[in-house]
């Protein structure tokens, strides 16, 4: 609530969420699997959970205290520090080509949309064949003109958005969106 412009929940997400979420992560070979905006690690751990041994997690954090923070309580968790806007190039920098899933917690709503586009560029470009994208949106917003406009990049990112049923148990209750087969975008 100190950093509205920073950090756009008023809670983590709850384990139900972070569950539903993780659902994209494979359970078996080797995965890659990069998570954007852990924030405090809500979802961390529910990606942990489900990758194999021998997958890799990496964790796209662009505020330094939070960076500090992640390293601290969950050394496991390889924690880049960086904008996900420039999503293609920190993985090449930790060695990674393509993934095979990305987990969002960034708050999309209070990002200018050229910004919001540029991510998903990014992620797009990233994404194994077969790979998912899944990110979230509060219930109580969808209406409003943002989540709607949001809803619509993702349409034309990617060639199937799936959406989730309401997690009620999260604070505000949720929704999340699977993205599969990212659009070539020029």
């Amino acid at each position: 609530m100190r950093r509205p412009k920073l950090v756009g929940a008023v809670a983590p997400s709850s384990p139900h969420l972070a569950r539903e979420m993780a659902a994209v992560v494979p359970t078996s070979g080797s995965p890659v699997v990069v998570e954007l905006g852990p924030g405090t690690g809500a979802l961390s751990g529910a990606i942990r959970e489900r990758l194999p041994e021998g997958g890799r997690q990496l964790a796209i954090e662009l505020d330094g205290g939070m960076v500090d923070y992640l390293r601290a309580e969950l050394p496991w968790l390889e924690v880049v520090q960086g904008d996900a806007a420039r999503l293609g190039d920190l993985l090449a920098e930790a060695g990674v080509g393509r993934v095979d899933a990305v987990v969002s917690g960034l708050p999309w709503s209070i990002f200018p949309a050229r910004l919001q586009q540029d991510i998903l560029q990014q992620v797009g470009s990233v994404l194994a064949p077969g790979g998912a994208f899944t990110t979230f949106a509060y219930v109580h917003a969808l209406g409003m003109t943002g989540a709607r406009l949001f809803r619509r990049r993702l349409d034309l990112t990617f060639d199937e958005v799936l959406t989730s049923r309401t997690v009620w148990r999260n604070v505000p209750p949720a929704r999340s969106y699977v993205c599969r087969r990212p659009r070539i975008l020029g």
